[in-house]
């Protein structure tokens, strides 16, 4: 019985998990060579939607690269030796550390040949980055294979780049339309595309030019396969040591409770948010000092924070925020997830949001703790760690989590860029788990905001960055009947109920609140999350999502 695609493509993306976790445990790899081999070939088969052109044996992969890159430290790709570390102290050290803007992580720089990449959030992280540099890989044979001719010889093409390089390194001017006529070849390109994506380079804050980045990536595969300087990936024993023992959730969950003790509000309704660190603040705050009365209100002044417009309130805010109950925890433990406390007790109007009136009782004032985004699996790790009882004198003391509400990026089978999914059940990816549950919020409260709404399971996949187009029109259109593809939601899930149903830490009948906005469309070409951050569009589902959680909590 012949397979379809969609089963080569899940048992390619098994076969990508199995090796990576063989790979680690085993300490080293050459990623070019027979160790890495299997990596290669899996990500060949599945050719992922985000990497486009992988598997074209002269086209490199453009949106693709610039995606990567801006979530890999700037220079990893003049870099022969990547080694993944835990947080070993170089943090202390006189090194120099380097954080990617879109995956932020601490990485070091030790040498011209050697790039330190700091994994603190788990498996799913690790995962990830590995896809990542396989993908470079691929495309720098491709850019080698390029630059040679069927004797071997180097072309001209690359003799040109070398110069270029040099003049850019030494701060020179030189011909751009030339030196993109020469790329053009090397990354078989037309003219036309290669100017369009070395602008598109040009604006990244992250990444190198794409002169640079070409030539590094082609210097290390030419002297690879011409002078047996092999490229390799290894991990710290300190990583594999750590790696699934919640080291750095546990000392995230831990500083947290610390502080809610400190407050005093260890024993009053505590809501936690998993959102990103602007909307919550900006949606309960910009009310009580702004005295707006409607959502159309909130969503114009946050429109005009993220667009940074002159005059725009989002220092007062903050500054007003910290006078009546706002309390921001900054990460250090390695999580790099943001914490805030909202103490609704101190808020000067009688209001969460307008409409919404607070208890009446100012000790039940509900507490909001906000967190920031977490990444795969470590969604888990911190989640299971903060709903464990805080260990205060020897005594356990349980929090009184009232609910937990997930806001979420996603990527969305049936819309596009904005529109908002309303899940159901969360199924994982590869296993026969799935987590249904009831969502306190449900499609109606979205509808009539200009925005698509979609209610149904949703899939929470091993990594973004494997799905392609056959794997996901499985789930939409078998009877799983998915709507989204996200990373978080069944491990959130899985810590929520271990504690509410079986470890008893929380009540039983804690409220869940879910809903995502969608980042990408992955089948559709041109809207996956290569094609470009959602900007402007993502503030009103951003807002509405939160709205709708403060509404819904206390209405």
């Amino acid at each position: 019985m012949k397979r379809t695609r969609a089963q080569e493509s899940r048992s390619a993306i098994e076969r990508l998990y199995i090796t990576m976790r063989h790979l680690f445990t085993r300490g080293t790899y050459k990623p070019m060579g027979v160790s890495g081999e299997s990596l290669v070939n899996a990500l060949r088969i599945l050719s992922p939607e985000i990497y486009g052109t992988i598997n074209d044996p002269e086209k490199v992969e453009l949106d693709g690269l610039l995606y990567v890159m801006e979530r890999l430290p700037k220079g990893i790709e003049e870099c022969r030796f990547i080694r993944l570390i835990s947080r070993e102290g170089y943090e202390t050290s006189h090194l120099e550390a380097i954080i990617p803007p879109k995956r932020r992580r601490n990485c070091y720089r030790l040498d011209e040949h050697v790039m330190y990449v700091e994994m603190t959030r788990g498996r799913s992280d690790i995962y990830d980055i590995l896809t990542h540099l396989t993908f470079l890989y691929i495309e720098s044979n491709k850019i080698y294979n390029n630059s040679t001719d069927p004797k071997g010889h180097i072309s001209i093409n690359w003799r040109m780049l070398e110069e270029i390089i040099e003049k850019e390194q030494a701060g020179k001017s030189f011909d751009k339309e030339a030196a993109s006529a020469y790329l053009s070849h090397l990354i078989g390109r037309t003219y036309e595309e290669t100017v369009r994506a070395v602008e598109k380079f040009e604006k990244s804050s992250n990444s190198n030019s794409l002169y640079s980045i070409v030539y590094s990536l082609g210097k290390l595969a030419m002297e690879e396969i011409r002078e047996d300087k092999d490229r390799e990936i290894s991990f710290s024993a300190t990583l594999r040591e750590r790696i699934g023992h919640h080291v750095y959730g546990e000392r995230w969950a831990k500083k947290i409770m610390r502080r809610l003790d400190e407050l005093n509000l260890l024993e009053r309704p505590i809501h936690i948010i998993s959102a990103n660190l602007h909307s919550v603040l900006n949606t309960i705050y910009a009310p009580q000092i702004l005295d707006l009365k409607t959502f159309e209100d909130i969503e114009k002044v946050a429109s005009s924070i993220a667009m940074n417009q002159k005059g725009n309130p989002g220092k007062k805010i903050y500054d007003y925020a910290l006078k009546h109950g706002f309390v921001d925890i900054p990460d250090d433990s390695g999580t790099n997830i943001g914490t805030q406390i909202i103490d609704t007790a101190k808020l000067a109007k009688d209001y969460v949001i307008p409409g919404v009136d607070l208890p009446k009782e100012g000790e039940s004032c509900p507490v909001f703790l906000v967190m920031d985004y977490a990444f795969g699996e470590q969604a888990y790790e911190c989640m299971d760690e903060l709903l464990k009882p805080y260990k205060k004198d020897g005594k356990e003391l349980p929090l009184n989590i009232v609910s937990v509400s997930i806001m979420g990026k996603a990527g969305i089978l049936y819309g596009g860029k904005g529109d908002l999914m309303i899940p159901d059940a969360h199924v994982f990816e590869g296993t026969a788990d799935n987590y249904p549950f009831h969502n306190e919020l449900s499609k109606s409260d979205f509808e009539g905001y200009g925005l698509g709404v979609y209610a149904g399971s949703m899939v929470t996949v091993l990594g973004t960055s494997l799905q392609n187009k056959d794997i996901l029109r499985y789930f939409m259109e078998s009877s799983w009947n998915a709507i989204g593809l996200e990373m978080e939601g069944a491990h959130y899930q899985k810590a929520i109920q271990s504690a509410s149903k079986i470890r008893k830490s929380i009540r039983s009948n804690v409220k869940v609140l879910y809903a995502y906005y969608a980042s990408d469309n992955p089948l559709e070409t041109g809207s996956t999350l290569a094609s470009g951050a959602l900007g402007m569009e993502g503030v009103r589902p951003t807002y509405l999502i939160t709205y709708k959680i403060l509404e819904k909590l206390f209405s």
